[in-house]
C-alpha cells in the first residue's frame, strides 16, 4: 500500500469523479484509475460501487477512506514538523556543563542563541567536568563544556573560553589593599575550597608545595556561590575563576589580590562526538560556540 495510491483514492472520493481527481493531482485519468485498482487488489475488496454514474463508496471503501485521511494527515504533519526542525522553528539542544560554566558562561551563550532561535528548547545538565565525556559518549547530551580537553578518539573538542584563576578576599582583609602578595605570605591564611577536586585546585596546591608553604583549607564547600558568600563574610580567602566573581568585583563586595608566583589560567573546552550528524538545532548552537571561541580566543584557536 503506497501513500500515492491512498492520496489518489482520497481525491476521487472528495472530487466525486476520477476525471476531476486526475486534474487535481496533475495525472491522467487512466493513471488514477490504475492506482485505485491496485489499491483494491491489495486490500482484496472493491472500494467503489462502479455500477453508479458517480463513484459511491462500499462499506470497505468507507473504512479505508477514514484511515487514508488519518495516514495522509500524519504524513503532512510529519513533513511540517521536519520543515520546522530544518528552519529551527522547533528543536532541542542538550548541554552538559560544570557548575561555574552553567552559571557564568552558558547564560550569555544561550541568550545569543535564543535571540536567533527563540523556539528551540535548550536543556542544561550540570555535571562535574570529569563526568562530562561519558555523558557525551552515551548521547545524554549533545555538547559538554568542561575544564579540560578530553582524550578519546571518539570525541572532538575545541577551546571556547579562557579564564584566570584569582585570589579573592573581603575588601577589609589585611591583604586586600596590597598590589600583590607572595605565596609564602599566605601560609597562615584560612582558605575556602570547592569540594570537587578540580584541575584548578591541583594547580594551586602544587604551587604552594613548590614554595614549601602550607595551604590551610579550613572549609570545603559544595558550590562556588557558597565560597563567595563565605569570603564576603570574612571567613577565608579562596581561589576561583575570575568569571565567577565579575559582579562582586564590580560591586566592591570582593577584591582580588594578585599572587606573584601563581599565574594560572584555565581553558574551557567544548566536546562532542566525532563524525556526528548534528540536528539542525545542535548545528546552530555549535556555530554560536565557534563564534564565542573566535571572539574570546581568536580565529586561530577555533
Amino acid at each position: 500500500m503506497e501513500l500515492g495510491q491512498l492520496e489518489f483514492f482520497r481525491t476521487v472520493v472528495e472530487e466525486g469523479s476520477f476525471s476531476k481527481a486526475a486534474e487535481r493531482v496533475f495525472r491522467t485519468q487512466p493513471a488514477v484509475s490504475i492506482a485505485v485498482r491496485r489499491l483494491e487488489e491489495e486490500i482484496g475488496a472493491p472500494l467503489f460501487e462502479r455500477s453508479q454514474k458517480t463513484p459511491a463508496l462500499t462499506e470497505v471503501g468507507e473504512l479505508v477512506y477514514d484511515y487514508a485521511k488519518r495516514i495522509l494527515s500524519l504524513r503532512d504533519q510529519t513533513l511540517d514538523v521536519v520543515e520546522e526542525l530544518r528552519t529551527l522553528q522547533r528543536g532541542r539542544v542538550r548541554i552538559g556543563a560544570n557548575e561555574s560554566t552553567s552559571l557564568y558562561l552558558l547564560p550569555h551563550l544561550i541568550l545569543d542563541y535564543r535571540e536567533l532561535y527563540p523556539n528551540v528548547v535548550v536543556e542544561i545538565f550540570r555535571h562535574p567536568s570529569d563526568r562530562l565525556p561519558r555523558e557525551v559518549l552515551d548521547r545524554n547530551v549533545d555538547f559538554g563544556l568542561m575544564a579540560f580537553e578530553p582524550v578519546d578518539r571518539d570525541l572532538e573538542s575545541f577551546p571556547v573560553f579562557r579564564d584566570e584563576l584569582v585570589l579573592i578576599a573581603h575588601p577589609e582583609h589585611r591583604l586586600a589593599q596590597r598590589s600583590s602578595v607572595r605565596i609564602n605570605e599566605l601560609g597562615e591564611e584560612s582558605f575556602l575550597a570547592h569540594n570537587v577536586k578540580s584541575g584548578s585546585r591541583r594547580q594551586v596546591m602544587e604551587a604552594f608545595a613548590q614554595h614549601h608553604t602550607p595551604l590551610r583549607i579550613t572549609l570545603e564547600l559544595a558550590t562556588i556561590e557558597t565560597i563567595k558568600r563565605f569570603a564576603q563574610l570574612k571567613i577565608g580567602l579562596a581561589f576561583v575563576p575570575r568569571m565567577c566573581v565579575a559582579e562582586e568585583l564590580e560591586r566592591g563586595s570582593l577584591v582580588t589580590i594578585p599572587v606573584k608566583e601563581l599565574n594560572s589560567f584555565r581553558t574551557l573546552w567544548v566536546t562532542h562526538r566525532r563524525a556526528i550528524t548534528f540536528s539542525h538545532a545542535a548545528a546552530a548552537f555549535l556555530e554560536v560556540l565557534r563564534q564565542q571561541a573566535k571572539k574570546q580566543l581568536g580565529a586561530g584557536l577555533t
